[in-house]
């Protein structure tokens, strides 16, 4: 009796453990968009994040506590406020807006290099693929020199929040990530 009580919490343990991912990238690149696709599978209108929205998001039994954060240029200094405990970021890159991503770049390698996220796996996703003047993930990845992260696992998944396209490829990519490192 004893013994299977122990058994229980330690699965329990294991396998209802929350993951805390944080959801960056700059305004209008579609985070909360993709957030509620998630959580709704639907898409309903949003408006510019002010601070943060969490919620939890059940894949295959994996628990990931989504922090959705504010993209604003004024919101980012913010960011690493919300870095402690963090097992996956996932940067979202609006594929249309070639002007704003050396500033994407910029962000993302600032993020690399916080103490607090040593250890925390990369997800990008290319949004708005839908888009006929998008930027493909292959051009996007050149771009932010993805393959120069060699400290942090990463990968790069096109897709389309207002459809859903591609992000459940970006989950499963994360759910193959859990207990890694």
């Amino acid at each position: 009796m004893v013994m299977g009580l122990l058994f229980t919490k330690l699965w329990s343990f294991f396998c209802d453990q929350e993951h805390k991912v944080i959801v960056v990238g700059l305004d209008n690149a579609g985070k909360t968009t993709i957030l509620y696709q998630f959580l709704m599978n639907e898409v309903v209108h949003t408006s510019p994040t002010i601070g943060s929205n969490v919620e939890e998001i059940v894949v295959k039994s994996t628990h990931f506590l989504m922090w959705d954060i504010g993209g604003q240029d004024l919101l980012r200094s913010s960011w690493n406020t919300y870095y402690t405990n963090t097992e996956f970021i996932i940067l979202v890159v609006d594929s249309t807006d070639r002007e704003r991503l050396p500033i994407t770049k910029e962000e993302l390698y600032r993020m690399l290099a916080h103490e607090d996220l040593r250890n925390a796996a990369v997800l990008i996703f290319a949004n708005k693929q839908d888009k006929k003047c998008c930027m493909s993930a292959v051009e996007i990845s050149k771009f932010l020199k993805l393959s120069a992260i060699k400290d942090h696992p990463w990968h790069i998944q096109a897709c389309c929040a207002l459809t859903g396209e591609g992000l459940c490829q970006g989950l499963e990519w994360m759910t193959t990530r859990v207990g890694v490192r």
